[in-house]
């Protein structure tokens, strides 16, 4: 199984297919994408790049992390698991109000 990266800073201008470009080097992606605001359909800034292997992903990470895109140095590590998130009202906080029924 490989390994996901977390692609950070990028140029909002850069697409799938332009991270895909970016990281294309000496190793297999299996997928390379940008995440966009479902509001604005604009990019977020950051993306995820799939690599085949550990051992890609690491070489990966050692060459591209600082790679200068559009005027912006990349950062590039290791994806971190997605939080589980708290699906009450912002930050955990009930919405009682004070009504005590």
């Amino acid at each position: 199984m490989g390994k996901r990266l977390f692609v950070g800073n990028l140029p909002y201008a850069v697409t799938d297919e332009k991270l895909q470009e970016i990281f294309d080097g000496d190793w297999t992606i299996e997928n390379a994408y940008v995440i966009i605001d479902r509001h604005t359909g604009r990019s977020k800034g950051f993306g995820f790049v799939e690599m085949s292997t550990e051992q890609e992903a690491q070489t990966a990470i050692e060459k591209m992390d600082g790679h200068e895109v559009d005027g912006r140095k990349i950062v590039v590590n290791e994806a971190k698991p997605m939080r589980e998130r708290n699906s009450s009202f912002r930050g955990g906080r009930s919405r009682s109000f004070g009504n005590n029924y």
